[in-house]
C-alpha cells in the first residue's frame, strides 16, 4: 500500500533507449483539432517535476507531445505479443499509444508517460487510434478509487478533449474525443516476453531481463529455490509474487478488470489498461465486466486464476533461455503467495491487525460469507465492520484475536458514506458532462476519493 507521492525535480531517464531499437517503433503523434485540458493529475506531476507548467504548456507536451527536455525525442509505439482470452496474437502491439517519456520519482523510481489515444501506429490494424472522452473519464475513475484502496496501479496523469467525433459501437455515436496519458512503472508486458520467444531473439530476451532486474528492482528468490542465480529465474519469481499480489489487490477492492490479457499484464505488477472495467455490487465471483466475455474467463472470481495462468506463459517464454523446473518452482509459489496477500490486504481494509495466518483466514472466510448472507457490495461490507464495529455472530467471534488499528473504530474513519464507483454512479457521473458539460461532480468525486485514500492510509 503505497504512500502520498512526494515532490521532486525533474529527472529525465530515457533509459528504454538502450532497446528501443528492437522493443519499438519511432511513432508520429496524432495532430488534434483542439486541446482542451480537462484533468490534469498535479499531485503526480509534483511528484517528476512537471507540476508547475500553465495550462499551455499542458497541452503542447500532453496532447501536441513535444518532446520533454532531454527526453525521448520521438515517441516510441511498442512491440509485443499476447494470448487474448487464451488465444496466441502475433499482431499486437501499441496501436493507439506510445511511450513519450521516462522520469524518476522521489524515490528514485522508474516511471513511463505512455498515452492511450494518440493516434495510429504500425500496430493499429483497423483501429482509428483514438479514445472516447468517456473511456478517458472511465480511467480517471478506476485510477483514482484503485490507487485509494491500496491498489498499485497505473496513475492517469493527463486527459485533453481533441475536438474529433468518433463512432463506436458500444455507445452513443457521434462521441467525444480525448488523448490520455498514464504514469506508470513500466510498460513491459508479459505479451513483450512472448514475442521476443516467438521471434526467437534470445539476445534481446537477455537484455530484456537485465533491464526489467534493473530497472524494477525486487526480492531475490527463496534461498531453497533452484536456479536462483539465473537472471530469468529471478524474474520469474519477482513476476509471480507481483502478480499474487495485484490479484489479491484487486479481490479486497472488489475490482473487476475484465480483460486479463498476457498484453495487459504489466511485470512491474502494476494494474494499467482500463477499459470494461466495474465493482462488483455484491461478492459474486461470476460477476463480469466485460459483455465480450462470454465464458467469464475474467469474472470477479476467476482473476487470481488468470493471473496464474499468465505467469505460466511467461515462464513459457522464459523457457526460450532457461531450463523448466526452477520456472515451474517459482509458478507453483503462486497459490500461497496470493493467499498471505487476500489475507495482509483484507486484514488493512477491514481496519485490524493481523492474528496470525489460520486466524486471518478464518476471518477472510467468515467476511465473504456475511457479504453473501447479506448480499452487499465489498465496499459496504468493509465500511460497516471497519475496525470490527457492529460485528455479530461468526464474524464477531472470528474478530476476537485481530486487535483494532488506530482509529479505525471510533467513528473519526469517515462521515457519512465512503465513496464508491458502481456502473451507475459512474454513469450518473458522465451524464453531466455529456449533457452539459458539467465536470463539478467528476471533480468532487475525484476529491472525496482521494480523501479516503489518505484516511486508508493514516
Amino acid at each position: 500500500m503505497r504512500t502520498e507521492p512526494q515532490p521532486a525535480p525533474y529527472r529525465p531517464a530515457p533509459e528504454i533507449l538502450g532497446l528501443a531499437d528492437w522493443l519499438g517503433d519511432p511513432v508520429e503523434p496524432a495532430r488534434f483539432p483542439k486541446h482542451i485540458v480537462r484533468f490534469r493529475n498535479d499531485r503526480w506531476a509534483d511528484a517528476v517535476g512537471l507540476g508547475g507548467m500553465d495550462d499551455a504548456g499542458w497541452a503542447k507536451h500532453f496532447a501536441g507531445f513535444e518532446p520533454l527536455d532531454d527526453n525521448l525525442q520521438k515517441p516510441l509505439a511498442l512491440k509485443y505479443h499476447g494470448h487474448q482470452f487464451r488465444t496466441y496474437n502475433p499482431e499486437l502491439g501499441d496501436g493507439r499509444g506510445f511511450l513519450y517519456a521516462q522520469l524518476r520519482d522521489a524515490a528514485g523510481r522508474l516511471l513511463d508517460l505512455g498515452t492511450k489515444g494518440s493516434g495510429r501506429t504500425p500496430y493499429s490494424r483497423t483501429a482509428d487510434g483514438r479514445l472516447t472522452l468517456k473511456g478517458a473519464v472511465r480511467e480517471i475513475l478506476a485510477t483514482e478509487m484503485l490507487e485509494a484502496l491500496g491498489v498499485d496501479t497505473s496513475k492517469t496523469f493527463s486527459v485533453v478533449e481533441t475536438g474529433e467525433e468518433l463512432h463506436r459501437g458500444d455507445e452513443p455515436s457521434p462521441t467525444r474525443s480525448a488523448v490520455m496519458v498514464r504514469l506508470s512503472h513500466g510498460h513491459i508486458r508479459i505479451g513483450t516476453f512472448q514475442r521476443l520467444a516467438a521471434l526467437q531473439e534470445a539476445e534481446h530476451m537477455e537484455a530484456l531481463i537485465a533491464y526489467c532486474l534493473e530497472q524494477f528492482p525486487g526480492s531475490q528468490p527463496p534461498d531453497d529455490a533452484p536456479g536462483r542465480g539465473d537472471p530469468a529465474i529471478v524474474l520469474m519469481h519477482q513476476v509471480v509474487e507481483r502478480c499474487a499480489d495485484l490479484a489479491a489487490a484487486w479481490m479486497v477492492a472488489g475490482f473487476v478488470h475484465g480483460v486479463l490479457n498476457t498484453d495487459n499484464i504489466n511485470i512491474s505488477g502494476e494494474s494499467f489498461d482500463y477499459g470494461p472495467w466495474r465493482f462488483a455490487p455484491q461478492w459474486d465471483p461470476g460477476f463480469t465486466a466485460a459483455y465480450f466475455d462470454h465464458q467469464s474467463l475474467y469474472a470477479f472470481g476467476r482473476q487470481p486464476e488468470a493471473m496464474h495462468w499468465n505467469c505460466g506463459q511467461l515462464a513459457v517464454a522464459l523457457r526460450l533461455l532457461t531450463e523448466a523446473p526452477p520456472l515451474i518452482a517459482a509458478l507453483d509459489r503462486f497459490v500461497p503467495l496470493f493467499e498471505a496477500a487476500m489475507q495482509r490486504r483484507w486484514c488493512w481494509r477491514l481496519g485490524v491487525r493481523s492474528a496470525g495466518a489460520e486466524a486471518d483466514m478464518h476471518l477472510l472466510e467468515q467476511s465473504v460469507a456475511e457479504m453473501r448472507a447479506e448480499q452487499i457490495s465489498p465496499d459496504a461490507f468493509f465500511f460497516r465492520h471497519r475496525g470490527g464495529r457492529d460485528a455479530e455472530g461468526a464474524l464477531a467471534e472470528a474478530l476476537v484475536d485481530h486487535q483494532t488499528l488506530p482509529g479505525a473504530s471510533d467513528g473519526s474513519f469517515w462521515q457519512g458514506e465512503p465513496p464508491s464507483l458502481h456502473i451507475e454512479e459512474v454513469e450518473a457521473l458522465w451524464a453531466p458532462i455529456a449533457e452539459r458539460d458539467d465536470w463539478q461532480p467528476l471533480f468532487q468525486k475525484i476529491n472525496a476519493i482521494r480523501a479516503l485514500g489518505a484516511v486508508l492510509r493514516s
